[in-house]
Formats: structure tokens, sequence, C-alpha cells
């Protein structure tokens, strides 16, 4: 409803259809994707269809889908234009392309050859995802939508994991659907032991992908909970949130997940100010003490993982795989075995995403993954730099620790043969191009100040 200028009321004209269109955009199709890839159940996929697609496979191939639609017509609002991050996607996607068109094109035994078409299936799906947030979200509050979303379904895997943890309930057995089914090629387990403990992955597949998403979402919550009123919104709920996906690094007693957070604090306490540091150390110390107080013995346990780090056996077994890495590396140097070839227990488990990719995808295939990765982050110190507004800085500044998770941790973590952990990365990736996006969006539409304006006098 609209006033006007006579100071009657008038009924608004409803939208134009492509408006009504409008409104349901990559947002909205990226906020279904994370929903199917968080709260569905890892173990779990769709019914009937081959290769074993999963909700979340399937949502990331719609985006895909609709991002080529946006891109092959000039109406639906898709961006175009060059963005460093769609040149990354792209870039990512021909080197695996490749990889596998070099293994097809040899011999594969059946299993190897099936699971190839599923990693190439997988891996079409995320890449699609992230361009379509990439290009398809047109302002910062359908960004803050996404963001918002994958906050709180990382808020419901944490309380699937505190029920698993403290609780020894399994919610994952009762969040089944009709046209789901149960995963043969999965185990079945969600809770592990270590010392004593419940080690849990709540709704993912195993407790390290548990612990590395949560410390993915975790900076995005704490931003949203700094800058809450900024948005017109109350803090509490967003400070509950943060608190919540916090817990979920204590749920999975996972050293991979502190490496993470490390990672993770060391970006944000170079890019806060001094002021907000010490603060944060403070609220890090009062955490500590109620996962004490909650959770006897996880930080004795934490403490071990490390104090023991030469004598640990999964850090033996992970430095013993070298040579068996170096040794199938060698036979197909540049384009390795083929994607998603190399799997247990048929081989052996590396736990190292670097050793596994250059075994499977060689030289082209890591040089990508870096390169992906590197272009994520260019794109946000790049907004960063180029915007003046606090909340979209800081919110760069958040969004720059979880991309570099994947960097950092895939020395300890075999993250792309984690989907969530996967598809969380490519979908951050998308939107750090999308606030790239946003930034220039909005600067361009500023208006310019009469000093700026006025021209040069001629010399």
């Amino acid at each position: 409803m609209t006033v006007s200028t006579a100071g009657e009321a008038t009924h608004a004209a409803p939208p134009p259809l492509r408006e009504s269109f409008q409104a349901a955009d990559s947002a909205t199709v990226a906020v279904v994707a994370v929903v199917a890839l968080l709260c569905v159940p890892a173990r779990t996929i769709l019914r009937g269809l081959p290769l074993s697609v999963t909700p979340a496979d399937l949502a990331g191939l719609l985006a895909g889908l609709l991002w080529l639609f946006g891109q092959a017509t000039t109406t639906l609002g898709a961006s175009k234009g060059r963005n460093p991050v769609r040149s990354g996607l792209f870039a990512y996607l021909a080197a695996s392309l490749a990889v596998y068109g070099h293994a097809a094109f040899g011999y594969l035994p059946g299993d190897e050859l099936n699971l190839m078409d599923h990693g190439l299936v997988v891996l079409v799906g995320g890449i699609g995802l992230g361009l379509g947030v990439c290009d398809g979200i047109a302002n910062r509050r359908r960004l803050d939508l996404v963001m918002k979303g994958i906050i709180v379904a990382g808020v419901v895997v944490s309380i699937v994991g505190g029920f698993q943890s403290v609780l020894e309930f399994d919610l994952t057995r009762y969040m089944t659907l009709p046209f789901l089914q149960a995963n043969s090629v999965e185990g079945t387990a969600n809770v592990l032991a270590r010392d004593d403990l419940n080690r849990v992955a709540a709704t993912l597949g195993h407790p390290i992908e548990f612990a590395v998403v949560s410390v993915m979402i975790l900076p995005i919550a704490v931003h949203y909970a700094l800058h809450a009123r900024d948005r017109g919104d109350s803090p509490r709920r967003w400070w509950f949130c943060t608190a919540m996906i916090a817990m979920g690094l204590a749920y999975s007693v996972s050293r991979t997940g502190i490496i993470a957070l490390a990672t993770v604090g060391v970006v944000l306490m170079a890019g806060w100010p001094a002021r907000r540091r010490l603060r944060a150390l403070g609220v890090v110390l009062g955490f500590l003490v109620l996962v004490q107080i909650l959770m006897p013995g996880v930080l004795s346990t934490f403490y071990r993982l490390f104090a023991g780090f030469g004598s640990d056996d999964s850090i033996r077994y992970r430095v013993h795989d070298y040579p068996n890495a170096l040794a199938e590396f060698l036979r197909h140097p540049w384009l390795g075995r083929g994607l998603a070839t190399w799997y247990a227990p048929k081989h052996q488990v590396f736990d190292n995403q670097y050793l596994l990719t250059l075994v499977e995808s060689g030289i082209v295939g890591v040089a990508a993954f870096l390169a992906l990765l590197a272009t994520g982050v260019y794109a946000v110190q790049r907004a960063r730099r180029l915007t003046s507004d606090p909340v979209l800085r800081d919110l760069a500044l958040s969004m720059t620790g979880p991309l570099l998770v994947p960097l950092v941790c895939s020395i300890t973590f075999d993250q792309l043969s984690y989907p969530a952990a996967t598809n969380l990365m490519f979908l951050q990736l998308g939107t750090a191009g999308a606030l790239l996006r946003v930034v220039k969006r909005e600067n361009a539409a500023r208006p310019v100040s009469p000093r700026t304006s006025q021209a040069l006098p001629c010399s």
C-alpha cells in the first residue's frame, strides 16, 4: 500500500511477472542447497536415481542449470562480465574434464570407472552451485539471506551433534524422508570414541568433516552477531548461533578442527581492531570455561592430541603413506589416474588432499585446486579494498578465513572426499564472487560528489 500526494491511501500495483520470478533467485536455490547439504543425513541418497545422487547434488545441478539459462538470456537478471571466482571455477572444471578424459581414454576397472562418473557429477553440481551464487545474487540483502541460511543450517548440525555427544541419542535415525534411502556404500556409525569421549559426526560423514564445516561457518556467525544492530536485527539470536556452532568443534574432538580454527583466528585477529581482539580473547576464555564445565575431559583430550604429536598413531599413519603416494603419482604425473578412483578399502587412505589429488588428478589438478581457492581469497580481499562500508569490510574479512581452511586443512584431511565440506567450499567461493559484484554495483550506484565530478582544468 502506498500514500498518494493527496493523502489518500492507494493500493500498489502488483509487481510484474518478471519481478515476481526474480524474487526466487539463486539465493533461494542456494538456501535450499544448504539445507539439503547440511541438514539431510550424509548417508542418504535419492531413491531410484543412478550414481548415488544426494539431494544436495541435485540442488547443485539445478543451480548450474539455472545459471546456464540466466547466461543464455538478458532478461533473467544474471550478472555478466568477468569475475575472478567464475574464472577459477571454469579453470577447475576444465582441468577436471581433462583428467576425466585422460583416465577414460585408458583402461579403468569397472568399479573405478563408475566412481569417476559419480565424482564428475558431484563436481559439476558443486561448481554449478558456486556459479549460480556468484552470478545470481543481485544485492547485499540476497547475500545476507544465503549467509544466514548457512548459519542456521550449521546450528541444526550442531544440535544433532550435541544430542549424539551428550545424550548419546542419534537424531539422524529419525531424519528420513520417503524419497530417500540409505547409501550402502557408506558406513552407519555417526558416533566414534576418543579417550572415553563420544566423537560425533552429527548429520555429516565423519567427525573431522563436522569440525571443518563448523569452523567454516563460525566466522560468518561471529560477523552477523557483531553487526546485527547495523542490520536492524537482534544480536542475541546470532550470538546463540555462534555459541552452538562453536560447540560443534568440541563435539567432534578433532585435531584438524583446531588447525582450522587457528587458521580462521589468525585471519580475524589480523584484521580486527585492537579493542575487538581483546574482547575476543575474553570471550574465548569464557567459552573454554563453559566447555570444561559442560564436557569435562574435552580440553585435556585436545591438549593430548597436540602434546603427543610425535607419537600419535594417526600422525604416523598419515606420514608412512608418502612413499606409496609418490610411486603412484609418478605413473601419471600430469593428469593422474582419474577422479575419485583412489578409494578405500581397495586403496590406501592418504588423509591428505594434496597427496590424493596428485594421485588422482596429477600436477594439473593440484594447480587448479590451489588456483581455485586463490581466486576466492582474492575476490573477498578485492571487495574489502574497494568498499568503505565497515559492515561489508568485516564481512569480507570473515569470509577470508573459511576460504583458507581447505587450503590449510587439506594437509591433514582429504577435503574433496567429503561432500558437505566440498560443496560448502564451492558455495563460499560463489559468495566471494557475489560479494565482489555487490561491492562494485554499490560503488557504481553511489552518487559522485561535486568535488570529484569537476573536470580538471586544461593545461
